[in-house]
Formats: structure tokens, C-alpha cells, sequence
């Protein structure tokens, strides 16, 4: 499989298999997921897993989710970029989604990319 882009899912639906639901707690870490966290299914990132994705919009846990990529978390002190996916005809501020994810971001250095900001 080849890795994939991550800038080339903005603007696109994409399909989240929720591996993390909303209320779970981190296997390694202990914290508790306060969204639903997954991943998009045959892909591959920079860490050699799949693309991972946080869900913002749907207030219970769930499986999957089909959603729009609104913006990416890049870190800039890993090589694991994240997507942020919502409900269709939703958004986010910057300042939304970084409080929103706060809870796992704050433990990395990163910039949220839309658009034409793209590095």
C-alpha cells in the first residue's frame, strides 16, 4: 500500500472506522477520547498506520461515520497528521477544533491546515 497525502482528502468525504469511541480511554495513555477518533481504511500515513481521523459533530459514540474533511492537524513534531472529519454543511473554527482535540494535541506541536494553506 502507498502512503497517502493527507492534503488530498480536504474537501472530500471520506469513510471513518471509529477505533476509539467517544468516552473510551487511550489503551496506552489512560486520557479519555472526548470525541470519536479513528481511521480511514486502506491507507497508509507517515507512521505507518492508517490515516487517522477525529470526528467532531456527532455527540455519541459510534462504528463509522461518512463525513467531509474540513481541515488537517499537521504536526510538526511527528510525522502523523490528523483529519478532521464532520457532518456534511458543518464547520469548525480553528480555535473550535483545537479545543476540541486539545485533550490529545496538547502532548504535540502542530498547525491546522484548510485549503490553500497547505505546506
Amino acid at each position: 500500500m502507498a502512503r497517502v497525502e493527507s492534503a488530498d482528502y480536504l474537501n472530500k468525504e471520506v469513510e471513518v472506522i471509529i477505533d476509539r469511541k467517544l468516552g473510551s480511554r487511550h489503551p496506552k495513555y489512560g486520557f479519555m477520547y472526548l470525541l470519536n477518533y479513528g481511521y480511514i481504511p486502506d491507507t497508509l500515513s507517515g507512521d505507518g498506520e492508517e490515516l487517522d481521523a477525529y470526528l467532531l459533530g456527532v455527540f455519541e459514540p459510534v462504528e463509522k461515520f461518512w463525513g467531509k474533511v474540513i481541515a488537517i492537524i499537521k504536526r510538526t513534531n511527528d510525522d502523523d497528521d490528523k483529519l478532521i472529519v464532520v457532518p456534511n454543511d458543518t464547520t469548525y473554527s480553528d480555535e473550535q477544533i483545537r479545543a476540541l482535540t486539545e485533550f490529545q494535541e496538547r502532548f504535540f506541536t502542530s498547525m491546522i491546515i484548510r485549503g490553500n494553506n497547505i505546506d
